[in-house]
């Protein structure tokens, strides 16, 4: 009995990761889409792979996650705004990282997708990323 709440509960966080992940898609221009997460080894974290696209002339919009991101740019451009640091460029074969909690956000300003695979080191059973004012 006790192996049903665990599924279900484990269920219902994924389905609202993947409805985060939608309602910003439908809200900024951002897609994220989870190919993968596994156990690490500080315990209590995960790692979470995501495609990450935002749309030609979108914003992903200001947000943060639970933890650190790590991400590879693969096609396109985009300024990367992250609070406390200037503006910068990132495009096709960069990457960047971004400190757990801190507020970031990404404006693609081509005509171009960007695209890139972002891996988060994050706290487990948290939302994957939290709007921020």
């Amino acid at each position: 009995m006790h192996a049903f709440p665990h599924a279900a509960a484990r269920t219902l966080l994924l389905l609202g990761l993947a409805c985060a992940g939608a309602a910003m898609a439908q809200n900024s221009g951002l897609q994220r889409t989870l190919v993968g997460r596994a156990d690490v080894s500080v315990p209590g974290r995960e790692a979470v792979v995501a495609r990450v696209e935002v749309a030609p002339g979108a914003k992903a919009g200001r947000h943060t996650h639970p933890g650190d991101e790590i991400s590879y740019v693969l096609e396109g451009e985009a300024t990367l705004l992250v609070d406390g640091q200037p503006p910068r460029i990132v495009k096709a074969g960069e990457s960047f990282v971004v400190p757990a909690g801190v507020v970031h956000d990404a404006h693609n300003d081509g005509s171009v997708p960007i695209k890139l695979v972002g891996v988060y080191v994050v706290e487990k059973g948290q939302p994957l990323a939290k709007p921020a004012p």
